[in-house]
């Protein structure tokens, strides 16, 4: 047992130190303000702006600003729009009621029947097995 001896110095356990996360967090400067340390401030170029991203027209920017194509959005056709109020008035039916037969919100089948709907073939399939007509012209 010559050879194993114990160490008695005293150990020291101590916080990490900050982050720099940690660092940048009001009440870490606020302290260190209050001890007289050295604070690093540093304006950030760019910071709060969204220079980066509308300085310069890029190409894509510049191609989509030359389209001059009027893009639209599909609407529902009139005759569409006619077959459904029709259907559902000769089946007795409130655009809510229709709704819930379908599975469906009532504002759908109000934007189906005012015509602001973007025709999506799985709802006017639905309309059709639910009002037992053909919606759609001839398939």
């Amino acid at each position: 047992m010559a050879g194993i001896s114990q160490d008695w110095e005293p150990v020291v356990i101590r916080k990490k130190a900050p982050t720099a996360a940690a660092r940048k967090d009001e009440k870490a400067v606020n302290a260190a303000r209050r001890v007289g340390a050295e604070i690093e401030t540093v304006k950030k170029s760019n910071a709060g702006t969204n220079k980066a991203a509308s300085s310069g027209t890029s190409l894509n920017t510049r191609k989509l600003d030359e389209d001059t194509e009027n893009l639209a959005h599909e609407k529902v056709p009139t005759e569409l729009k006619k077959a459904i109020m029709q259907a559902r008035m000769d089946k007795k039916l409130t655009q809510a009621q229709l709704a819930q037969i379908i599975n469906e919100k009532p504002q759908i089948i109000q934007e189906y029947e005012s015509g602001k709907a973007i025709p999506n073939q799985q709802i006017i399939s639905k309309l059709e097995r639910a009002l037992g007509a053909k919606l759609r012209g001839k398939k």
